[in-house]
């Protein structure tokens, strides 16, 4: 189920975000996600209400920018991670977003195929954006005019 974070959601978020990220947010940076009126996050939690993985975004006069997705290993390959980005795009839609855009690791070609399946293209790199280790970041976008929505 994919619901809003919550102030429960925050230590398992941040046990996930130790087990994903190099540079992993805090407990207290995620905290403050929930007073942010820019931030929207999401979690998605199995039927015993454990987290299977989380989302987020900052939104800027229509302009969404996804911080991170991150699912536990155990709910990988599931649905999950396209659930999460599926909520933000809704959201985003909803709220007459203009466009969700993100950065990934080249490296990371699980994630590449799941945003290209869900609509997002690349549309430039960021040099040395990535440390531990080093690496470019590619920047993928999708924009939410009714050609692009009926794609996705």
């Amino acid at each position: 189920m994919i619901k809003p974070m919550e102030e429960r959601h925050i230590p398992a978020i941040a046990r996930l975000e130790q087990a994903c990220f190099a540079h992993p947010w805090s407990e207290q940076a995620l905290r403050d996600e929930l007073e942010n009126e820019k931030a929207v996050f999401f979690v998605a939690e199995d039927e015993t209400g454990r987290l299977m993985g989380y989302t987020g975004m900052h939104v800027v006069l229509g302009e969404c920018y996804m911080d991170n997705l991150a699912v536990d290993p155990s709910f990988r390959h599931k649905g999950v991670g396209r659930a999460l980005l599926q909520a933000l795009i809704d959201w985003a839609r909803k709220h007459e977003g203009v466009f969700l855009t993100l950065e990934v690791r080249p490296s990371n070609e699980i994630a590449r195929h799941l945003y290209t399946a869900m609509g997002l293209r690349e549309v430039g790199r960021r040099p040395r954006y990535y440390t531990d280790p080093t690496e470019d970041a590619l920047l993928m976008t999708v924009s939410f005019d009714s050609a692009v929505s009926s794609k996705t």
